[in-house]
């Protein structure tokens, strides 16, 4: 197996992130925790990020500023939806920020989130809940190799991660 030494398609990159928004909120991060593992070209991460990662190399640090249209999209109409609390199962686990995958009549499947919660009423919107906001990830580059010939068949990493 050759070595990688800069971000290209096929290859597999650990990385830490600090995510935040336009206010400088944290949104999210992997401080603390293992690296984000992904196979670069397989579109695990949002868009704008993996483009911004393109030649790359371990020990990299910098900023990725994601605009909507590249992260998790615009915001679209109509925005949350009231659906009848019967209409979701007892054992469902109803808080805001849960996700329900759901079938459209035309068979489509897509994700939405629940956004509030009254006592009869549950609000769901399909938009992810970071649709419309420009993104900044602060990132630092841990590791990198070359994908196995089954991460690049099954398009991700597998469960280890960088390792192997």
């Amino acid at each position: 197996m050759t070595s990688v030494t800069h971000i290209c398609d096929g290859a597999v990159v650990a990385f830490h992130y600090t995510l935040t928004d336009e206010t400088g909120a944290v949104l999210d991060d992997s401080q603390g925790g293992p690296p984000l593992t992904y196979l670069h070209g397989a579109h695990n991460i949002v868009p704008g990020l993996e483009s911004q990662m393109l030649g790359r190399s371990v020990g990299d640090h910098f900023s990725a500023v994601v605009p909507p249209a590249e992260g998790y999209g615009e915001y679209e109409a109509p925005g949350p939806q009231p659906i009848p609390r019967s209409e979701f199962p007892d054992s469902a686990d109803l808080v805001v920020g849960t996700v329900f995958s759901v079938r459209a009549e035309s068979g489509q499947e897509f994700n939405v989130w629940v956004t509030q919660i009254e006592d009869d009423r549950i609000y769901i919107d399909a938009n992810h809940p970071l649709a419309g906001k420009t993104l900044t990830f602060t990132v630092d580059i841990v590791s990198l190799r070359p994908a196995h010939p089954n991460e690049l068949e099954q398009g991700h990493p597998d469960r280890d991660g960088i390792s192997g």
